[in-house]
């Protein structure tokens, strides 16, 4: 299956490449997209997005940590607000790093430079999630859960053992998909990708004599673009041609909804806009450049959008008969529906729900006992709601 992929996208690259304006228009025939993420000058890779990957592995690494009932909120705390050279995680390499990943929470550009009031409450959910799995949780780990009461339970046919808090929440996964919105999506979709940054400063201009950053090979605008690009890919083993599935995270969801026969070619068409929207910075066309950024982010605020629905409607089908597994679902729902603030529509600077919006269906599925009360009606209420802001519909992201 990954070689299938892996040829699919090396194929529509190429036709990519080879494609021209409707109108036979030019302004694409100066930028031809490379067969994989490759770029080189002067013979040395131009391509780094290690902070990236750095983030990426740390957030593994936290999240694993929320299903250990050993962990302090001291341990959790410091995991999520790194300080360099503290021994927070088993990797080393990451503890001598100076990145963090709450630094970059809800911190892009676009969103958040003159907002600080939602950026510093979006932090403040992922602190309280993390203080409520150490001080709700993690003390009622060996008592079964029963509404209003935090505990375990267990899936069907002996399946998997959920921890829930009083109203059904995971912590655990609702921290994981909403930090796919805060971190990946809004780092990609509205700081990275925005002209605010790319063309930030002198960036046009060096960019246009190729001067590169002191010691690199790269010039910024080329960093910037890979930045954005290292919080997809950066977990890959071959980051330039990827497989999928590589973390925990964005990477994995983008390869559920490929596997969706609905969505088939999602994948293709979000690689193929990076590899043309860095050709074209290297070929100083920004318009092409700007055109592949509006690409990456429909499709990938499509994601979010297709998993939010996709969980709701498989958490409804088992509500009530497995509520473990309804509730795992729902969780990750959650997380999902959070991460819509952190979309872009296309051509705008608006995402596909607002903060209010997206506060207002958390707090329906929260209301009273949270899970142990939801309807099927309040869930097909929520996903249609959802899927009428994207091009799908319920029945296609549900299944």
């Amino acid at each position: 299956m990954k070689k299938i992929v892996l040829s699919l996208f090396v194929v529509l690259a190429l036709l990519q490449s080879c494609s021209s304006d409707d109108d036979g228009g030019s302004k694409h025939n100066d930028v031809v997209a490379p067969a994989t993420y490759e770029f080189v000058r002067n013979g040395s890779s131009t391509v780094n997005f290690g902070g990236q990957t750095t983030r990426i592995q740390m957030a593994e690494e936290l999240v694993a940590a929320f299903k250990d009932n050993l962990q302090t909120k001291i341990a959790l705390d410091a995991m999520f607000a790194h300080v360099e050279n503290e021994n927070d995680f088993s990797d080393p390499d990451l503890n001598a790093s100076d990145k963090s990943i709450r630094s970059k929470t809800a911190a892009s550009v676009d969103y958040f430079s003159a907002n600080t009031t939602e950026a510093n409450a979006i932090k403040a959910d992922f602190d309280n999630w993390i203080e409520s799995q150490v001080l709700d949780v993690f003390p009622n780990w060996n008592t079964t859960a029963t509404p209003g009461n935090a505990g375990n339970l267990q899936e069907a046919g002996g399946g998997s053992t959920r921890y829930i808090n009083a109203k059904g929440l995971e912590y655990n996964q609702a921290f994981a998909k909403s930090l796919i919105g805060a971190l990946m999506v809004d780092q990609m979709l509205n700081n990275y990708l925005s002209s605010d940054v790319l063309d930030a400063g002198t960036n046009v201009a060096d960019n246009d004599a190729e001067t590169v950053e002191d010691g690199k090979s790269y010039t910024t605008m080329e960093h910037k673009w890979d930045e954005a690009f290292g919080y997809l890919y950066g977990n890959e083993e071959n980051p330039e041609a990827p497989q999928l599935n590589a973390d925990s995270f964005l990477n994995k969801y983008l390869s559920r909804v490929e596997n969706d026969t609905d969505f088939a070619g999602i994948a293709a068409d979000v690689y193929n806009a990076f590899k043309l929207g860095r050709a074209a910075i290297v070929a100083k066309n920004y318009d092409v450049r700007d055109e592949q950024a509006e690409i990456i982010r429909e499709k990938i605020s499509q994601v979010i959008g297709v998993r939010a629905v996709h969980y709701l409607q498989q958490g409804k089908g088992s509500l009530g008969t497995d509520n473990a597994a309804a509730f795992h679902n729902l969780s990750e729902g959650f997380g999902f529906v959070y991460s819509l603030q952190f979309t872009r529509k296309p051509g705008t600077n608006e995402p596909y729900f607002t903060k209010a919006e997206v506060d207002a269906i958390i707090a329906t599925l929260m209301n009273g006992n949270g899970f142990w009360d939801l309807t099927e009606q309040a869930l097909d209420t929520i996903s249609n709601t959802i899927s009428a802001k994207f091009s799908f519909t319920t029945a296609q992201a549900g299944s």
